[in-house]
């Protein structure tokens, strides 16, 4: 019982959330319970998670651990989920592969002083931003304060049947990418597959399209009422959690505001080294701004990548377009405001930045949402798309 003991400790030990969860989680009652095991007093840690269980009859990883603790009366454990043949293996073993990548979570949960590289600035409507970590399964979400982030919470997910990166209709695979939450689909409009609710993302996004990926309806959504948790990869590409998590997170999203960014994995950086990241594109950007007021279109020009594309131009033609409109124009003010910039996942130094653009000429006045992807090329921040956001 030993060796299952120490397992049944970790597992559940990673299954301890962030303050800010523990009013609607059960993991509480579960520390509990192991703290009873480590003691050796197994009748306590069965009282117990019999508790557990009648509180959360869905919680199907509390219901193995009770299996356990009613075998080691009549036999010594050798590992965790060492239930009976009539059992299908596969249940087990996504149980198994839910309690390693909470165990995983937790012990490899960074300090207070690290940030996720991903988010070098949010605009100030931008409460909040979710990061979500596919080879932990986990969300992360983050406040906004003064424009930088600081976490604020994590919770388990699951993710697509055949992981992540993905490209084509019915993959079974979540995107890789910058998003946002596109709308609210409550409970009483969906069916009770989707648990408390739904927000959907927009993917693809235009950069999926520009690289030929189709798909439709990514969700973060909940869980039926019969399942507290799937298993890590469970879903059809979609970002699920416990039906208690959803609701906690979904109190903090923004429809058409809130980001969420997808990655394999979510590179920690410290607040000066993003702060300098934030500064290096943040001067380009203002330099383009420059530029552009200043009607010289050969430097606004040299801020474009030679594979630039707009929705429907090349760099040729939006050269070409840009020319012409400079020409007729004797003067040009532009201002930029609400700027946000996220690091793409999967891609060196390439930025998703968006920003409330001011426009006034000689000829024309307008303002508008306005997204461009940046790349670093040879040591200097070119733009490889702009279009409306």
């Amino acid at each position: 019982m030993r060796r299952a003991a120490a397992f049944l400790r970790i597992a559940a030990a990673a299954l301890v959330l962030p303050l800010a969860c523990l009013a609607s989680s059960p993991e509480p009652a579960l520390s509990g319970v192991v703290e009873a095991i480590e003691a050796n007093h197994l009748d306590l840690a069965l009282q117990r998670v019999e508790k557990l269980v009648a509180e959360h009859p869905t919680f199907r990883l509390a219901h193995l651990i009770r299996g356990d603790l009613l075998l080691a009366r009549g036999r010594p454990l050798q590992i965790f989920g060492n239930v009976v043949k009539t059992v299908p293996r596969e249940k087990v073993e996504d149980l198994r592969a839910e309690a390693l990548v909470r165990l995983r979570a937790l012990r490899e949960r960074p300090g207070s002083e690290r940030l996720p590289r991903a988010i070098l600035q949010l605009h100030p409507g931008q409460k909040h931003a979710l990061v979500v970590d596919s080879r932990r399964s986990r969300l992360y979400v983050f406040e906004n304060i003064d424009g930088r982030p600081h976490y604020l919470a994590d919770y388990y997910v699951s993710l697509g049947k055949r992981g992540v990166d993905k490209a084509r209709e019915g993959d079974q695979k979540t995107p890789i990418g910058v998003y946002h939450v596109t709308a609210n689909l409550p409970r009483q409009k969906l069916s009770d597959f989707y648990g408390a609710g739904a927000y959907p993302i927009n993917y693809p996004n235009e950069w999926d399209r520009q690289r030929g990926r189709n798909g439709f309806g990514i969700w973060v959504h909940g869980t039926p009422p019969d399942t507290y948790s799937r298993p890590p990869r469970a879903s059809d590409g979609c970002i699920v959690l416990a039906n208690p998590d959803l609701l906690s997170v979904g109190s903090l999203l923004q429809v058409g505001m809130t980001p969420v960014i997808i990655t394999d994995e979510i590179e920690w950086a410290d607040a000066d080294t993003l702060e300098a990241e934030r500064g290096a594109l943040a001067g380009e950007l203002e330099r383009w701004r420059a530029d552009w007021e200043s009607r010289d279109t050969d430097r606004y020009l040299a801020h474009y990548a030679a594979d630039f594309r707009s929705a429907s131009q090349n760099l040729g033609a939006w050269s070409r377009h840009k020319r012409g409109v400079n020409a007729a124009k004797s003067w040009i003010r532009v201002s930029l405001a609400k700027v946000s910039m996220l690091r793409y996942p999967r891609e060196a130094d390439f930025v998703a930045v968006t920003f409330e653009q001011g426009y006034r000429s000689s000829n024309l006045s307008n303002t508008m949402r306005k997204l461009q992807y940046w790349k670093k090329e040879n040591g200097r921040w070119r733009i490889l798309y702009e279009g409306s956001a």
